[in-house]
């Protein structure tokens, strides 16, 4: 039934997501960011408007709820009006 290192307590790695997905870091007070890759045990993310990447387990890594999407998204379009971003 199980494969011959699997045992059914083992838990199967996430589904790593597309990448530009945005995603809600728990760990971070739900930052949303967009997912840039994987660097070893941790997921890339980078703020919505630009900036520094930053690193998280995928433990702590959930889908942006549709509110957090548009919030992030609103406020790198602000942004860009104000010349900060291209």
């Amino acid at each position: 039934m199980y494969g011959e290192n699997a045992s059914p307590n083992t838990e199967s790695p996430p589904h790593v997501p597309a990448p530009g997905a945005l995603l809600a870091d728990t760990s971070r007070g739900d930052r949303v960011g967009e997912f840039r890759g994987v660097a070893g045990p941790y997921w890339s993310l980078r703020p919505v408007g630009g900036g520094r990447e930053w690193e998280v387990e995928p433990r702590y890594v959930r889908p942006a709820l549709l509110m957090e999407q548009l919030r992030a998204r609103t406020a790198r379009l602000n942004a860009r009006s104000r010349g900060e971003v291209l």
